[in-house]
């Protein structure tokens, strides 16, 4: 009888579906340099509005997320060989990366903005564009492609992180730093004695989104997740979790947040 119950259950499971044994984890790629999106906590784990973003996610396909922490510059081909099977890293979609990676909607919006040393005699984003200027950027960036496109004249610095971007302002090695508006706010409120900040104007949203490897269906079943999301209020209760002061900020200044 019980040998009869066995096979009974295993009778069940097949007809309903995958067993649940047989689901396999959801891995997601993210570089956790970028805090309060991708960070990590005293311990070591991954936290953040991007791990949030993927965490749901996983109750929503009813799979358990594993987050594998990869350099920038490593995302998209971590995609294309599989090793994750998806990237949630505060990603802009370009048309670019467009030839190598499928996205989702856009599920956030940013802008950029150039950090300068106070020691500077830069006073608008216009004068960045001169031979004897050289502007720092992270490699591969949106910051990385916009000046590239805008700034012809200027020297620019590429480097790996922001981190070393900044210090390259900071020890006047570089005139400026291009980076997402956030970044740029955080960095002058930690040093508003040196640093001072210069926004673009005229600028077109930047629309971050998930990155998938091309043609897998995963990317429409995000999109899905993404409209139940917003409908009950995820992105709300993620601004109070991890971007609550920002939020007033950028209010008072008359920036336009990341989720409207």
């Amino acid at each position: 009888m019980k040998k009869l119950l066995i096979l009974l259950s295993i009778f069940v499971l097949s007809a309903c579906g995958t067993p649940v044994e047989d689901v396999q984890p959801l891995v997601v790629g993210m570089e956790l340099a970028y805090p309060p999106f991708e960070t990590k906590n005293d311990a070591g784990e991954a936290m953040g509005v991007s791990v949030d973003i993927a965490t749901a996610f996983g109750e929503y396909l009813g799979r358990e997320v594993i987050i594998e922490n990869i350099n920038w510059t490593g995302l998209i081909p971590a995609l294309e060989t599989e090793k994750v099977d998806m990237v949630i890293s505060s990603m802009t979609i370009t048309e670019k990366r467009k030839e190598s990676v499928d996205f989702s909607e856009p599920y956030a919006s940013a802008y950029l903005a150039f950090l300068v040393n106070k020691t500077s005699e830069v006073g608008s984003t216009d004068e960045l564009n001169a031979s004897d200027q050289v502007i720092a950027v992270k490699t591969g960036s949106t910051g990385d492609s916009y000046v590239t496109s805008h700034y012809p004249l200027a020297t620019i610095l590429r480097l790996d992180d922001e981190s070393a971007a900044m210090a390259e302002v900071l020890n006047e090695r570089a005139d400026a730093f291009i980076y997402d508006q956030l970044t740029i706010y955080r960095n002058v409120s930690a040093n508003a004695d040196v640093l001072s900040a210069l926004y673009i104007p005229n600028q077109v949203a930047e629309g971050w989104g998930a990155a998938f490897k091309l043609d897998n269906p995963l990317r429409d079943e995000f999109n899905a997740f993404l409209v139940e999301f917003k409908a009950q209020g995820g992105f709300e209760t993620i601004t109070q979790t991890h971007l609550k002061e920002e939020k007033a900020t950028f209010d008072a200044l008359g920036f336009t947040f990341f989720f409207e």
